[in-house]
């Protein structure tokens, strides 16, 4: 049984690239370093501000996404939506690549993931992402003057609540959901992945507006 966060040893904000943590996403993460040795192919690092004031919490790298450019929702169809969307909103600057080729950088804004380690069909189990969440808690506790943290479906909402020492249920689910978790407000989104937006579910405009709510509740 995973010990809880309290009595964990301290983490580091970000996990090594070779994080040994969970064996299936090692083997996972070996496999496609074989298919594919030039990818990252390892634990991706938060990408943006450190004096951000928004953080982004998403599920786990992509495996062609993130896992193959070693930067958060770059590379898949994820990432059009959310840069695209940070992008209108003043949280980003510079141009949005698909393989990172490109100048942005995101305005008092981080993304990173509750599991750093891209999962086998995008599902990472229960173990890992307690195994990974030391490092989303240390994330967080590492950014001095956050105040809202933006969730990419419910599955990040609990981790984000658990990495806060609270119940995965202590915040109401479903998009355009907004509580307060200790000293931050969390607006919960639907993910912006392939399925979601292909299929209606979350839409460029109920994107944009859980970003414009977001911006409005920083100080």
């Amino acid at each position: 049984m995973p010990r809880p966060e309290a009595e964990r040893p301290a983490y580091p904000p970000e996990a090594p690239a070779d994080c040994p943590l969970c064996p299936r996403l090692v083997a996972y993460r070996a496999a496609n370093a074989t298919a594919h040795p030039d990818w990252f192919n390892g634990a991706v690092a938060s990408f943006g501000d450190p004096g951000a004031r928004l953080l982004i919490a998403g599920l786990a790298p992509g495996r062609t996404g993130a896992n193959r450019t070693g930067r958060p929702f770059t590379g898949d169809h994820a990432g059009l939506l959310l840069y695209g969307t940070l992008l209108k909103a003043g949280f980003a600057t510079g141009r949005y690549d698909l393989d990172g080729d490109d100048d942005l950088k995101l305005v008092d804004c981080m993304i990173s993931n509750a599991v750093r380690c891209a999962p086998p069909g995008n599902k990472p189990e229960t173990s890992e992402e307690a195994n990974c969440r030391p490092f989303l808690a240390s994330r967080i506790a590492a950014l001095p003057r956050l105040q809202v943290i933006v969730t990419l479906g419910d599955v990040s909402r609990r981790n984000v609540l658990r990495a806060l020492g609270l119940k995965a249920s202590a915040g109401v689910p479903g998009h355009g959901s907004q509580f307060r978790a200790g000293p931050y407000t969390v607006l919960n989104s639907y993910h912006c992945s392939r399925l979601n937006t292909n299929t209606g579910r979350l839409t460029p405009a109920m994107f944009e507006a859980v970003f414009a709510r977001a911006k409005a509740l920083l100080d």
